[in-house]
């Protein structure tokens, strides 16, 4: 009699137990993405007059092509971290009845980076300003004879090259 409710006991324990172990707040949970992943980078190579195989082609397929309206594509991307907050963006592609690409909406907009926005200008990324707001670069001043320029600027001028020795080609002749 002791013994059955001994091993009652443990197995309600061991049972409890394991039931527990299925709601440990440490357990992982996987990130669910679904749908297009879409880069600023694609929407930025996108112009107006591409036809529906060259935004295919950047693109991909739709993520939804609506019955209703031929003319517009639908690209959607959603992500789920583990246990967080669903993120989900946005962007269609609307033709014209040629099929020639007119207009997008949605998310992402051209030429706008959602790090420059948020960070500002990257010192990498450079960017060609019109030719009448470029500014000219002054003259340069002569250096005065034995002053620290002068003297770096004859180091400089008076370096001898030196050939790069190249290495002889092996013997491939067999043996």
């Amino acid at each position: 009699m002791q013994n059955t409710k001994l091993l009652l006991t443990s197995f309600t324990f061991v049972g409890l137990l394991a039931l527990a172990g299925c709601s440990f707040p440490g357990v992982y949970k996987i990130d669910i993405q679904q749908g297009n992943v879409v880069t600023q980078d694609m929407i930025d190579q996108l112009r107006p007059g591409m036809t529906r195989k060259q935004v295919r082609f950047i693109m991909g397929n739709p993520l939804l092509t609506d019955t209703f309206h031929a003319d517009r594509w639908d690209y959607l991307y959603s992500l789920q971290p583990g246990g967080g907050e669903r993120q989900q963006e946005r962007i269609s592609v609307i033709f014209n009845p040629n099929d020639q690409l007119v207009s997008l909406s949605g998310d992402f907009m051209p030429g706008v980076s959602r790090d420059e926005a948020i960070l500002g200008k990257d010192a990498d990324t450079s960017v060609s300003a019109p030719a009448e707001v470029v500014e000219k670069p002054k003259p340069e001043k002569p250096v005065k004879p034995g002053s620290l320029l002068d003297q770096i600027q004859k180091d400089v001028d008076g370096v001898e090259t030196v050939p790069v020795p190249t290495p002889e080609p092996l013997d491939t002749t067999p043996q």
